[in-house]
């Protein structure tokens, strides 16, 4: 058997996103190179490790034995980097961070930017997912940390509060629902919307709730991005729902903000891992970043370390 890190982050990738051509470009290779690895991985033990299906790919139990022990791996590695980067130049760290679709664009830029300023040995590895994907990854071992809704289930997983995150109903002035301050999700639901890009997590999460309330959303178009459905919405092109945050921080005015009568919808983001005490010690330093950051948006909170026996 002779499997080196590359071929084993190049795999997990591949698992990641369910497909052997975007696993390949995360890992910076080419879909022949990539192929080639899992090929000579494959005949190494001479058994398959990937299922090829029309959708994409998926792992046999081997594969399923191999991801697990490729993390760990992993992991490990990472871990010797980091201790051993006080010792060597120019040897770095990586936080794995998942985060959803408000998080990503609202809260974290600013921080994660002077994170990476004050860190210039570490970077970090970003990608937006729905929350619940977020939550099965962190119990899988697949990233370091997380912030998810608080709407999906964390069992399993500790937790510290990171931001209150409402989601809001946006629509024109004069539009029927204009003349309402609350309204229900299937009540808006009857009308069209502008919609987020069908890969974002927030649009997946709306499209649940939509389905769970027996109906879909009417999306007329898809925007890019919070300020592409604000600007829409203020045009006239439908109903749009978008962070409170995204609202306060928009230049656009021309649009009416109305309260979505929805327990789904008074949200909290929240900060997760599977153990906050035994993150490696530059994931410690991304997660206290991420805490005094909300700290200083609220002074009246606690500024204390996440408490490591609580768990949801």
């Amino acid at each position: 058997m002779h499997f080196d890190l590359t071929d084993l982050r190049l795999y997990l990738h591949i698992l990641d996103t369910g497909n052997i051509t975007a696993g390949a470009a995360r890992s910076h290779l080419s879909l022949a190179a990539a192929s080639a690895r899992i090929r000579a991985m494959e005949a190494s033990l001479g058994t398959e490790f990937l299922q090829r299906g029309r959708r994409g790919v998926t792992p046999t139990p081997a594969g399923k034995a191999l991801a697990h022990h490729a993390r760990i791996l992993l992991q490990q590695a990472e871990r010797m980097q980091q201790d051993l980067a006080e010792y060597a130049q120019g040897v770095k760290g990586q936080v794995r961070l998942l985060c959803n679709t408000t998080a990503i664009t609202e809260y974290l830029p600013e921080v994660l930017a002077d994170f990476l300023r004050d860190h210039p040995n570490l970077d970090i590895d970003l990608q937006e997912l729905p929350s619940a994907r977020i939550t099965h990854a962190l119990r899988e071992g697949a990233a370091d940390l997380g912030i998810v809704s608080d709407a999906v289930d964390t069992n399993g997983l500790q937790t510290e509060a990171f931001r209150d995150d409402p989601l809001v109903l946006i629509l024109p002035h004069d539009h029927p629902l204009s003349d309402v301050d609350e309204v229900n999700f299937s009540d808006a639901l009857q009308h069209d919307f502008v919609g987020l890009s069908a890969d974002s997590a927030l649009a997946i999460y709306l499209e649940e709730q939509a389905l769970h309330s027996g109906a879909r959303m009417q999306v007329r178009i898809r925007a890019d991005g919070f300020d592409g459905v604000m600007r829409m919405v203020a045009r006239g092109a439908g109903l749009g729902i978008v962070p409170l945050a995204a609202v306060q921080r928009a230049t656009v005015g021309r649009f009416k903000r109305v309260t979505l009568n929805e327990p789904w919808a008074r949200r909290t983001l929240l900060l997760c891992a599977r153990d906050f005490a035994a993150l490696p010690g530059y994931a410690q330093a991304l997660l206290q970043a991420l805490i005094d950051a909300r700290v200083s948006e609220h002074p009246d909170v606690d500024p204390r370390q996440p408490d490591a026996n609580r768990a949801l």
